[in-house]
């Protein structure tokens, strides 16, 4: 997801735009005569390759939590984390490399306020998502300390390579204490279905489905868009925006729609934890970042979420429908501030 700091015609509606504007080269879809009925058959495989991909990564990874002796929040903030967050880690990398740090940090900054507030706020709406004590004080305090980490890294408006390592490390540590822990469960996150050799495919193969899914999403609504008149300002923050974190929206709904409020939670989280210290850590070993001063104000709204939506989840021990009307509110409030840029 991109939420970046730049005048209108800097901003394009992904990275893979913005790169071929860079260099010169005319996008697919703006190199072919392929029509709207074309793009518009594209646009509901792509939602249906959503949730049906959706679907079955939720049911096969709670098969193989059984097996391996995890809950479905383990596996909500591991393999399926990693697995939905697949978009921006791709987004920011290949940012980074073509030394593209504000994008590199807008995406993840985005994408994780995104999460935090249209997401999880909308999975609320529909139905309240429980939540428990080991993803409020462990997962959750984690995720704030993360976050006011990052705060603290750019508070000179540069991450370096010592500092992307620290965040690589904290993701190891924090891996390894999961499964180390995996003995210790909460009651309403036991499993006890078990996986089958047929799980080795069906979870890869889900996942898969979910990032094609979210992939083409984006590209024929894009097109769509330019043909109706939109700019590509109002499709970066939009449709985009969007279309990038659609496998983390199918998952986590998916998931709660079957019970599983662990994993549905687990998902953004982990999501959100992947984003800072695994990809961000990341693209900071590989090529030191200097971004916009005027980012940093995204990084503070994105700490005060991060509190908030803990906040939330404690209250109750429940992430109540009003409340995910609240993030909600606060997620479309930030959408009218990069309007007013």
């Amino acid at each position: 997801m991109i939420f970046l700091r730049v005048s209108k015609t800097q901003v394009s509606f992904s990275f893979k735009y913005i790169y071929y504007q860079k260099k010169g080269i005319m996008t697919p879809f703006e190199s072919t005569s392929i029509n709207v009925i074309l793009n518009i058959t594209i646009l509901l495989a792509a939602v249906s390759a959503l949730w049906k991909g959706a679907d079955n990564l939720v049911d096969s990874a709670s098969r193989v939590a059984g097996t391996i002796g995890v809950s479905d929040l383990v596996i909500g903030l591991t393999i399926v984390a990693f697995g939905t967050s697949a978009p921006e880690f791709a987004v920011t990398i290949n940012a980074c490399l073509n030394q593209l740090p504000d994008i590199s940090v807008g995406n993840i900054v985005g994408s994780n306020i995104f999460n935090l507030g249209f997401i999880l706020g909308s999975v609320a709406i529909i139905r309240s998502i429980k939540s428990t004590k080991m993803l409020i004080y462990r997962d959750g305090v984690f995720l704030i300390c993360v976050t006011l980490l990052l705060l603290f890294f750019f508070r000179d408006n540069h991450l370096s390579r010592y500092e992307g390592i620290i965040l690589m490390s904290l993701l190891l540590s924090y891996l390894a204490f999961l499964f180390i822990k995996k003995e210790v469960h909460e009651e309403d996150e036991i499993i006890h279905e078990k996986s089958t050799w047929k799980d080795t495919i069906i979870l890869p193969v889900s996942i898969a489905t979910v990032i094609a899914g979210g992939h083409f999403l984006v590209d024929s609504a894009s097109f769509l868009a330019i043909k109706a008149g939109i700019s590509q300002w109002v499709i970066a923050v939009t449709i985009v925006a969007a279309g990038t974190s659609a496998p983390e929206m199918a998952t986590s709904l998916a998931a709660v729609l079957k019970g599983k409020h662990g994993m549905s939670a687990g998902n953004l989280i982990g999501s959100d934890l992947f984003n800072i210290i695994g990809v961000l850590g990341l693209a900071g070993l590989l090529y030191p970042m200097h971004i916009n001063p005027s980012a940093y104000s995204s990084l503070l709204m994105l700490s005060g979420m991060c509190i908030l939506v803990v906040v939330f989840l404690r209250t109750g021990w429940i992430l109540s429908r009003k409340e995910g009307m609240i993030l909600v509110a606060i997620g479309m409030a930030r959408w009218v501030i990069d309007f007013m840029k």
